[in-house]
């Protein structure tokens, strides 16, 4: 690598604070090394003065893991020995949130420069160069645009919010500067992915999030389930990685430029339509599949319950499986000319968003039901990328990230209040994330009840919450797109693009409806109806300390006016367009070759669409108030077994079990018994090592024999030889 003078671009931004953008990542890095060196101090564990007397393993620490593989996000001893806390807790609890603030803060300041110029053309700092080789010449530079503002903006100012939240939640883990060092890490790689002015430094930070997960998912791995969910999340995301590597290569290999300008530049090279642009997107997309969790490699975001709650709150919210939706839409100009890919992202979206929305109607614990919500509203996002509403689509990933973490955080909350009430009263048998074993929680958590009802409307799409103006703009889109554009006018399989985009968009109403149930659903089983913690943790249950209480206040105000931030032209409580206006530079060019000059929706037509999304809400939250009854759950432990279809939901479809057969299991054994028992111990070791050592100990008897050391032994081999050289030579008449 050779370090490079700055490059003076005459960029309104060059002498501005955006000169300093390298340190939007840089700062969460120094907080991973700081964090990182102070966790190589282990903190003081108490045991038994026999350790063989009972299994205390980790559990002897107030935020140790609990043994069943769904319900591992635990915080009170399962002994009674006193919690202690790390030694140097205090000074990472300033670190990690404070180096996370800092870079929010260059974020805000670094907005507000941008508004104050044209940002028709993005600011690059090119940092130093990296790889150049021949034609390949790819630079560590970081990018600015209103699109990667966005980006950082959401990831830096949510995650401090989940950072400070952390500070409560986990302040008694023995791992707790580990903890905020893997958090640290995997905000600096997931500001390198946005931020990256190219794909090959996009990539480097795609690894790396996938990296953190890993690390952040099984962050307790000394219990089995906890390490398997992390290593399921990092080998279904090297899938993924896999299709993004092609897509580089095919990239490259047609424009001669990976850089985002580059491309733009040669964009000309790939036709519109053609197989190349095509194959170039698909495999994107197959990145996204992985890292972003939509069918078929989905499976790996329900498993990634497995890490502390906060963890999950960061990974669905504000980082990671959003980078696919990023991914696309900063790749608009590429999509924009593959009709065939965009159709199949929009189907693969609504088809996740609807199969994913099932599956959370009947889920107890209440981390998967968030999981699979996640899934299901991902997909949403992916409906509004693929049909070219970029500016939806991104919309819907910014609210998503309001209300969302506020339901992972509050979730945390609850979770936290259910193990403090449980360790009182010296219960370590009942799940405290099972939601048949709660109940009646508004009275003790009224805050908290409060707010996770707010992101509830949210997400479910009630007017005015911020969901309903995102989710809404991504239907619009669907239908308006269905009337006129590229893509109802190119077709998939054989199937009229038009007649799948209103596919999607009925997929899209269902997945409404059934995502208004399963969170009504969760919250009556959960705040309403009688207590089922049990007589003696109910007295123990309380809200939750405010340095974990405080974060969820102000993604409380987020997640109600956050929509304001893009209300349309028939909302008018404020200005309308802000975001669409926003991002206009970075999609509005693809956004119109997708539209193709097609007109927007009539205004009845709008309002009809506007009606029947807000209806279909509305009929999910009544339906299940009116069909489920929270006075007659009862707690897991008398819960009778589900049978039919419910069981089949229950059970996700047995897609995990089938996978293992169809998948697992037969490579599994074709490398024990083909590629180990077979090539390895019959081939390598059976022929050539033992064979050719048996070989060896053959020839060495061989000549052991014929050296016996015996006079008249040899005598005789000679004459037998004399004779056999005589019989050779003479001819026999």
């Amino acid at each position: 690598m050779m370090l490079q003078e700055p490059v003076v671009t005459g960029h309104p931004l060059a002498d501005t604070v955006a000169q300093y953008v390298w340190l939007l990542p840089v700062l969460p890095l120094i907080g991973f090394l700081l964090n990182g060196a102070l966790s190589m101090k282990a903190a003081a564990k108490l045991g038994p003065n026999d350790p063989s007397a009972a299994d205390h393993g980790h559990h002897g620490s107030a935020s140790a893991g609990v043994h069943d593989a769904d319900h591992d996000d635990a915080h009170i001893s399962h002994d009674d020995h006193p919690v202690v806390r790390h030694k140097y807790a205090g000074l990472v609890s300033l670190i990690g949130p404070g180096v996370l603030l800092l870079s929010f803060g260059l974020a805000v300041a670094i907005f507000f420069a941008m508004r104050s110029v044209d940002m028709a053309q993005p600011y690059v700092d090119t940092l130093f160069r990296w790889m150049p080789v021949s034609d390949m010449k790819i630079n560590v530079a970081l990018q600015l645009d209103p699109l990667s503002m966005v980006m950082v903006l959401v990831i830096t100012g949510i995650g401090t919010l989940i950072h400070i939240f952390s500070v409560g939640y986990m302040q008694d883990d023995p791992g707790y500067p580990r903890y905020f060092a893997y958090l640290n890490l995997f905000v600096f790689f997931m500001l390198l992915l946005v931020l990256g002015a190219n794909y090959p430094v996009m990539f480097v930070g795609w690894e790396g999030v996938g990296l953190c997960s890993y690390l952040l998912i099984g962050f307790w791995f000394s219990d089995k389930a906890n390490a398997d969910a992390g290593k399921k999340a990092f080998i279904v995301n090297r899938i993924g990685d896999f299709g993004f590597l092609i897509a580089m290569f095919l990239l490259f290999a047609n424009t001669g430029a990976l850089d985002f300008a580059g491309i733009a530049a040669n964009i000309d090279k790939l036709p519109v339509g053609g197989a190349v642009v095509t194959a170039i997107c698909l495999f994107f997309f197959l990145g996204c599949t992985g890292k972003s969790a939509q069918i078929p490699l989905y499976i790996w975001l329900p498993d990634a319950m497995a890490g502390p709650t906060p963890v999950s709150a960061l990974i669905h919210a504000a980082t990671m499986v959003t980078a696919g939706v990023y991914l696309i839409a900063r790749s608009s100009l590429l999509f924009s000319l593959a009709p065939v890919a965009s159709l199949t992202v929009a189907l693969v979206g609504g088809l996740t968003a609807l199969f994913a929305a099932t599956i959370g109607l009947k889920q107890w614990d209440i981390k998967k039901v968030l999981a699979y919500s996640t899934v299901s509203q991902l997909g949403y996002m992916f409906v509004g990328v693929g049909v070219g509403a970029y500016t939806a689509g991104v919309f819907h990933l910014v609210t998503h990230a309001f209300f969302k973490a506020l339901l992972f955080l509050g979730s945390g909350s609850v979770i936290f209040a259910m193990h403090a009430a449980y360790h009182a009263t010296h219960n370590h048998a009942d799940d405290a994330q099972d939601m048949r074993n709660m109940g009646g929680l508004k009275k003790h958590m009224p805050v908290t009840w409060v707010l996770m009802w707010i992101a509830t409307l949210a997400i479910a799409g009630i007017p005015v919450f911020s969901g309903f103006v995102s989710k809404d703009a991504i239907l619009g889109a669907v239908f308006e797109r269905a009337q006129g554009s590229t893509l109802a006018n190119a077709s998939l399989l054989g199937i009229p693009g038009s007649t799948l985009l209103y596919a999607v968009y009925a997929f899209g109403l269902a997945a409404a409806l059934l995502t208004a149930i399963y969170m009504t659903r969760m919250m009556l089983y959960t705040f309403h109806g009688p207590n089922r913690t049990g007589a003696d943790a109910e007295s123990h249950l309380h809200e939750a300390p405010w340095i974990m209480t405080g974060p969820l206040v102000v993604l409380g105000l987020l997640s109600a006016v956050g929509g304001w931030l893009n209300l349309p032209e028939f909302l008018p409580l404020g200005p309308t367009g802000v975001f669409d206006k926003w991002l206009e530079p970075v999609v509005g060019a693809s956004t119109a070759r997708i539209a193709a000059g097609g007109g927007a929706l009539a205004g009845s037509t709008e309002q009809a669409l506007i009606g029947t999304a807000v209806a279909i809400a509305v009929a999910g939250i009544a339906f299940a108030f009116v069909r489920l009854k929270p006075a007659a759950l009862v707690p897991k432990k008398d819960s009778p077994p589900s049978f039919g279809f419910a069981k089949v939901l229950e059970n996700k479809y047995y897609v995990d079990e089938a996978y293992d057969k169809a998948i697992v299991q037969p490579v599994v054994n074709g490398s024990k018994y083909i590629l180990w028992k077979g090539v390895d111990v019959g081939i390598i070791d059976g022929l050539f090592v033992n064979g050719s050592a048996l070989l060896a100990r053959a020839l060495g008897w061989i000549g052991s024999q014929l050296q016996s050391g015996q006079i008249g032994t040899y005598a005789w081999v000679l004459v037998l030889g004399v004779i056999a050289l005589l019989g050779a030579f003479v001819r026999v008449h």
